[in-house]
């Protein structure tokens, strides 16, 4: 059966995408700890990034360079911190996430989301992670 993560690559599932290219799909989280977090997720459906073949990984973390950067510049913040986290869909991916004065990520900021963005605020944002890509 395919991930979640899957069926968003495939289309079936709308999204926010920011990125794509042949080993990584990019866009942004629906339930964002920040705004602007962002999910990379390789295009091969595998659970673990261990078990990923290093193409992928290292295609991951270079577009997670790329986009981060654009983030950065879409959202004003002061850093982008990565996890990589397994736990609700079987599927790799890495989150990118704005952090602004000194936040650091734990389990309590994952518990501490911000409100969910209105469709404009998404497309918005959207639009502006995009642009800076260019």
């Amino acid at each position: 059966m395919s991930s979640l993560f899957t069926k968003i690559i495939k289309g079936e599932i709308p999204t926010y995408k920011i990125y794509e290219n042949d080993r990584v799909f990019v866009f942004l989280d629906i339930y964002p700890i920040s705004l602007g977090h962002t999910l990379i997720i390789s295009k091969t459906e595998i659970d673990q990034w261990t078990d990923l073949p290093l193409e992928d990984y290292l295609a991951i973390q270079t577009v997670a360079q790329k986009i981060g950067n654009a983030i950065k510049k879409a959202t004003n913040c002061k850093r982008i911190g990565q996890i990589v986290d397994g736990r609700e869909i079987p599927h790799c991916h890495l989150h990118l996430i704005p952090l602004v004065d000194g936040q650091a990520i734990n389990q309590k900021s994952e518990q501490k989301l911000i409100a969910a963005p209105t469709p404009q605020e998404f497309a918005n944002l959207q639009s502006q992670i995009i642009k800076n890509l260019k």
